[in-house]
């Protein structure tokens, strides 16, 4: 009550302080730095990121790129390779002139070096630029050279493609948050019994989600992923505090005559119900951070805090705004359309033996379902972006002319004999799939005496105790045989140089498939033992977890299991995300539905009828909650031409469904049958309470 009455007296400072945060924030939002490439989140200790930390010292080159050039002269290819080496922080180009003098035809080269840059009347660059592949020094210089180059030249490589889906993002964020905002407020309107009272709460919502995103500047910098969906989420889930706090007051405003005292009184009471409904939701962003993949400690921290501050928001400056603005909200009430839930309730009890059997019947299908999902799913983000973007150009033109899709780089010793260089570059092109291995001993051939070797090549690929090799594959990044390839190259250096190191978009991919297949399992794990561990405290009993858990990750292998039975493919992390934040975010349903059918059973009410009371009065609060989360993501879903953020929200939207239904259906069933086992193994409840029939 303390905490209620210091809001209600200092109502107009925190109004004036949270405006004032919100600005600090834009300026923190704009200082936080923003990555956007994927395999940077990989463990810094493993080959390769090891080997890529070698490439950036040893030979001040980090990301790579391939320059497609159509229908060029040889003399103007030149004379652009020549204005691309200029380009500030391209480190090195390697293109014919780099092997020869312009004076000797091409077609003297050395067949692999003529075939490995030249395809009918195209030919290609190989550009090492000295960032990092998401730098801003790499991603301007990338835009520089397109700004030189004309529309017979496409670049490919992961910083090209980082740099477009940068402009995607900067495009689509602001729209999908609008379409999230919009129709958040539509199904709030809808099933809420105020027409201004939605917009306060997206008002205090989005205060709360400014100070959020603003503070991650003291992260340094966040994914793209988190920055696309930190907002969408943060709505999704917060929501529901809003109506807690909402439904309080009015209650406590119809027996109270100052509103001043009613809201002190609705702070104090919701304070506990929106504490204890936000501790499941952090504890699911909060087993993200146990993955090894950077990526789940980046998101699960940021949508942490952020749900932290939607508590202290819901508690301080939506009381605030609703008693700034009550007279018109007052006025501006209606009758909610949501109808008694009293007979929908009786008949779910009359024939709950259905549910019981449907939920049994399904489960094992959709959790075989959802395994099979979680095993299709896709690690090339390049695959799945729009067709016309100029990376996917880039990178079809380099697939159809030069039959490359992915290029690998090994890292050998320069104490290794040329003999030896040349026979594992000969093992590596014998691979399937592998075009060529080019090397300073391959690309000119043993017979050539190393005085001869030109010094740009050897700058290019040689530097101190290191040489490097390029290998060109006809593989897609992240497929089966692209991870066979990989395997295979690394065994052949390996045997030739034990210190060895292979890298690059493919073997970086290799590893976050084995990473992220373990980090499933292990977040998983610690998102149901960190929510069991929470409804134990909370509801003090044995049996209720497993029940509730139960429910809900049957939900979460149907939602799952939906995409395999119709064939979508959904990207890695999706599963990942899925397993906890839907448990996280609507196991609350179930919290709600329990924690009420004890009161009832407590108050000395029969199995059926508390049973039957916990139901009918849990399912407005429930589908609010549910179709909340629902109309904030689905939008999002639907626009959105990043199918990573697509296929996330679908997901979401989907699983807000799902959970809601079986919560519905499925749960009251459940404490009718296990109604006798759930008062012995829950303490304080009453064991001789009355049975009640079950018929």
């Amino acid at each position: 009550m303390h905490l209620g009455k210091a809001v209600v007296k200092g109502r107009y400072v925190i109004v004036i302080v949270s405006l004032a945060l919100a600005v600090l924030s834009v300026f923190g939002m704009m200082a936080t730095r923003i990555n956007y490439d994927m395999l940077a989140y990989l463990p810094d200790d493993i080959d390769t990121m090891v080997g890529q930390d070698i490439l950036l010292d040893e030979f001040g080159k980090g990301a790579f790129s391939f320059l497609i050039v159509k229908g060029m002269p040889q003399q103007d290819v030149a004379k652009l390779r020549q204005s691309v080496s200029e380009v500030e922080h391209v480190d090195s180009v390697l293109w014919y002139d780099t092997f020869a003098d312009l004076s000797i035809p091409m077609e003297m080269l050395p067949t692999k070096v003529y075939d490995a840059f030249n395809s009918g009347d195209s030919t290609i660059m190989a550009i090492f630029f000295d960032g990092t592949t998401s730098e801003e020094n790499t991603m301007d210089a990338i835009r520089r050279i397109r700004a030189i180059t004309n529309e017979q030249c496409f670049i490919s490589g992961m910083s090209a493609t980082v740099v477009d889906i940068q402009a995607l993002c900067e495009r689509e964020e602001p729209i999908y948050v609008g379409i999230a905002v919009a129709l958040a407020a539509l199904a709030m309107v809808v099933f809420l019994d105020g027409w201004l009272v939605p917009f306060v709460f997206l008002a205090s919502i989005g205060i709360s989600i400014l100070i959020n995103m603003g503070t991650n500047v003291f992260f340094g910098e966040i994914s793209y992923i988190t920055k696309a969906l930190a907002a969408v989420l943060q709505l999704a889930v917060t929501m529901d505090y809003s109506i807690f706090l909402w439904h309080s007051y009015n209650e406590h405003r119809a027996a109270m005559q100052d509103n001043r005292e009613a809201m002190a009184a609705a702070i104090a009471s919701t304070l506990t119900s929106v504490v204890g409904s936000s501790v499941t939701t952090v504890a699911g962003f909060v087993a993200l951070c146990f993955m090894s993949f950077g990526l789940g400690l980046d998101l699960g921290l940021v949508m942490a805090k952020g749900v932290v501050l939607g508590v202290i928001g819901c508690v301080t400056l939506l009381p605030s705004m609703i008693l700034l603005m009550d007279k018109p909200l007052q006025r501006t009430k209606h009758r909610s359309i949501l109808p008694d839930m009293g007979r929908f309730a009786d008949r779910v009890l009359r024939v709950f033996p259905v549910f019981i059997v449907a939920f049994a019947l399904i489960a094992v299908p959709a959790y075989r379902a959802n395994q099979a999902a979680n095993e299709e799913v896709y690690y090339d983000m390049l695959g799945t972006l729009p067709k016309d973007m100029p990376c996917v150009v880039a990178n079809d033109q380099l697939r159809d002319g030069f039959d490359i899709a992915s290029t690998h780089m090994a890292l050998i010793g320069t104490d290794l004999p040329a003999r030896d260089v040349s026979d594992m570059c000969e093992e590596i092109e014998d691979v399937d799939g592998v075009k060529y291995a080019l090397s300073l001993e391959s690309a000119l051939g043993p017979q050539v005496p190393e005085d001869f070797v030109p010094e740009k090549l050897r700058q290019t690929l040689e530097s101190g105790d290191w040489e490097l090799v390029l290998i060109s594959s006809g593989y897609a990044t992240g497929s089966d045989e692209s991870n066979a390839q990989v395997a295979r190259i690394n065994e052949i250096i390996k045997s030739y140089d034990a210190d060895g190191l292979l890298i690059g978009e493919a073997p970086c991919t290799k590893d976050l498939i084995e990473i992220t297949d373990e980090d499933f399992r292990r977040v998983n794990m610690v998102s149901i033992g960190l929510i069991f561990a929470i409804i134990l405290l909370v509801e003090k009993s044995l049996t209720l977890p497993v029940i509730l858990i139960a429910i809900i990750e049957v939900a979460i292998f149907i939602n799952l299991g939906v995409s395999h039975v119709t064939g979508v493919s959904v990207p890695f992390i999706a599963p990942i995300c899925i397993s906890t934040i839907q448990l996280g975010a609507t196991v609350d349903y179930a919290i709600l539905m329990t924690t009420r059918y004890k009161v009832e059973r407590n108050a000395g009410r029969s199995c059926r009828e508390a049973v039957g009371t916990a139901l009918a009065t849990s399912i407005p609060s429930i589908i609010v909650s549910g179709m909340g989360l629902f109309a904030a993501t689905f939008g999002v879903a639907l626009y959105s031409d990043i199918d990573l953020i697509s296929s996330i929200c679908m997901l979401l939207a989907r699983g807000a469904l799902i959970s809601m239904v079986c919560v519905i259906l499925v749960l009251p069933t459940m404490l009718r049958l296990f109604d006798p086992v759930i008062r012995v193994t829950t303490l304080g409840m009453r064991a001789n309470g009355k049975e009640g029939s079950l018929k």
